[in-house]
């Protein structure tokens, strides 16, 4: 199941530290987890310089230009709860490439959703197979993790390997960066994001519309999850509106294309 992410209110906008992990096998032992003053007034938010050179260093990205009003679609999905599907359609319909971040067990579990992701031209991200904290592992554990979802993956689909990575829940190290990067997984994070991951709680269209709307900002990229019916009823009116604001949307793949990134794989 997909567990709580740590976008809410935090310090001096920028990234802190959530804890020190005494692991022998880590060069990095500093946790972090991913956090910022959400945007307002379409004003881009900022992580901070110290941060914003770490993700740079390892070609991670967490928006696109503030100069441009383009924003970018992503979904996490750990398990099916019924709504992916009128997702999908309202993303047909609007003619958007989104990105889908997977876990392994929505892989198996999902599978003909996962394939019409595919044929429909979707991006899918690797969520890791299992979802753990990817900080606490080895450089091993990460990579298996990210393997086994890969090899999952390539046997339901046609799709060989991926090639974004989200780590769940937020909770990443500069080492994780450092091995994905070194694997030719990139880490994408994002800039846009609300309390929208409890199955059994929703809390209507206009709560999840108001979030995306008060957030929007040129280069956002946006994080939602697929489990309550929210999303999916607010999708196609944040679309139209957005538009109507002069914005368009626009897949992970052009963004990064610009955007420097050397793999050792």
């Amino acid at each position: 199941m997909i567990k709580q992410h740590a976008t809410g209110i935090v310090l001096a906008m920028s990234i802190f530290i959530t804890g020190i992990i005494v692991n022998p096998f880590n060069a990095f032992a500093q946790e972090f987890s991913w956090g910022f003053k959400k945007a307002q007034n379409e004003v881009p938010p900022e992580a901070g310089a110290t941060f914003d050179q770490m993700l740079e260093k390892y070609g991670a990205v967490y928006k696109g230009k503030d100069d441009e009003k383009v924003m970018y679609l992503t979904f996490d999905c750990g398990y099916e709860n019924g709504y992916t599907e009128s997702i999908l359609n309202t993303l047909k319909k609007e003619q958007i490439q989104a990105t889908f971040f997977l876990t392994g067990h929505y892989l198996t579990s999902a599978t003909p959703l996962v394939k019409r992701m595919v044929k429909e031209g979707h991006e899918i991200g690797n969520h890791s197979d299992k979802h753990p904290n990817m900080a606490r592992l080895t450089e091993q554990q990460m990579l298996d993790e990210w393997k086994r979802f890969d090899q999952k993956l390539a046997e339901l689909t046609d799709v060989e390997r991926t090639v974004f990575a989200r780590p769940p829940e937020g909770v990443f190290s500069e080492e994780l960066l450092r091995v994905g990067q070194k694997a030719g997984y990139r880490h994408i994070f994002w800039s846009v994001a609300f309390k929208d991951w409890l199955r059994d709680k929703p809390q209507g269209w206009e709560y999840a519309y108001n979030n995306l709307m008060s957030q929007m900002h040129p280069g956002a990229i946006i994080l939602m999850h697929t489990v309550s019916p929210d999303n999916a009823e607010a999708l196609p009116r944040f679309i139209k509106d957005a538009k109507k604001k002069g914005y368009r949307f626009d897949s992970i793949n052009n963004l990064v294309n610009d955007i420097p990134f050397v793999s050792n794989s």
